[in-house]
């Protein structure tokens, strides 16, 4: 039991049914869709689980810390859009790392605007995060008329063929920068929530806040920072979504928000904060795009049941978290309690 109780947390049970989950989905969509294992299908729907994947990334760092991140969707459209504009103005002038540096840095004075109103105001990251969505998007639509599309052919070479490159195969199968990108994003968080001092800020605040700044942590710079690093994120989402599309209109990555937090939520992390794994949140990234992507291409089922579909997947991912799981960490709680009950009484005897 203390082999089970050490190996197999309820987290990583969940984990495991991810995958077993996306496993099925593969096999169930293979049997209904033509040519639906072909690298081409391949190619489209692992550039742009790897944008969604990027974005959730930060999106969990604001969950562990008991807030959210409703602006995620707009910051990635506003970014993608004004580093697009950038490059069809000055084609010549800004190189690949300028661009890149200009997306992640507006990107994080987006964030730095929700980190000062939710860590310092103490308003409400839902209240915040919803106003500043409507506002991030609003300036897009504000935009000098005539100019508010990015179309590829103003765009440099450089960045429409960054989005068609492919750094290897396997098997038939190309690897795209955007998905090198997101699985090395997901490694670096992962290890920084794993090992570093600031991740485990993030869930010591995220499961008792109160607590939290008892004890001493600066819960106010922490939940600052993830919001500034949610913000940085985004924005390099947004290069990878201008990289991906070319084209933009003010409507780009309208809705992606719901899509992040479905990923992040359906992955084991927590909306109570303090639980969960950027594994969780990769492989949920990982299942609602397969889904979506998926149901897109099944001719059965209208494209305007997709977004309530995503709902209903966050509600039966909320109720699992609460009930199952939360069950399940108390009954893992409770014999860890006896063993070292156990243990001691053995210790006495002896």
């Amino acid at each position: 039991m203390e082999t089970l109780k050490r190996y197999f947390r309820p987290e990583q049970i969940r984990e495991l049914s991810l995958v077993f989950l996306i496993v099925l989905i593969f096999l169930f969509f293979g049997t209904q869709i033509e040519g639906y294992f072909s690298p081409r299908i391949f190619s489209r729907v692992t550039s742009d689980m790897a944008i969604i994947a990027v974005v959730a990334i930060g999106e969990t760092l604001c969950l562990l810390t008991r807030n959210y991140d409703l602006s995620v969707g707009s910051v990635v459209g506003l970014t993608a859009f004004f580093t697009g504009k950038l490059l069809s103005f000055y084609p010549d002038t800004v190189p690949p790392l300028g661009a890149v540096l200009f997306a992640v840095t507006l990107g994080a004075a987006l964030g730095l605007l929700n980190g000062l109103l939710v860590a310092y105001g103490r308003v409400p990251s839902l209240i915040v995060t919803f106003g500043t969505m409507a506002i991030y998007r609003s300036i897009i639509v504000a935009f000098p008329a005539g100019t508010k599309n990015v179309v590829t052919h103003e765009l440099p070479e450089w960045i429409i063929d960054l989005g068609r490159t492919n750094l290897f195969s396997i098997g038939g199968f190309d690897i795209k920068p955007l998905v090198a990108a997101g699985l090395v994003m997901f490694i670096v968080f992962q290890f920084v929530t794993s090992y570093l001092r600031f991740g485990r800020y993030l869930y010591a605040i995220g499961s008792h806040p109160e607590a939290a700044e008892i004890g001493g942590l600066p819960t106010q710079r922490i939940v600052f920072l993830a919001f500034v690093m949610s913000g940085a994120i985004a924005g390099f989402g947004g290069f990878m979504f201008l990289t991906r599309y070319g084209d933009l209109t003010p409507a780009a990555a309208q809705g992606m928000e719901l899509m992040v937090v479905a990923a992040a939520v359906v992955g084991g992390v927590s909306t109570n904060g303090g639980s969960g794994t950027m594994i969780g949140a990769f492989l949920g990234a990982m299942m609602i795009n397969l889904l979506q992507q998926s149901l897109l291409r099944w001719l059965v089922i209208s494209n305007f049941w997709v977004s309530a579909l995503l709902g209903v997947l966050i509600l039966l991912a909320v109720t699992v978290d609460s009930v199952i799981i939360n069950r399940m960490r108390d009954i893992w709680a409770r014999r860890g309690t006896e063993i070292e009950t156990l243990g001691d009484k053995e210790k006495g005897k002896s």
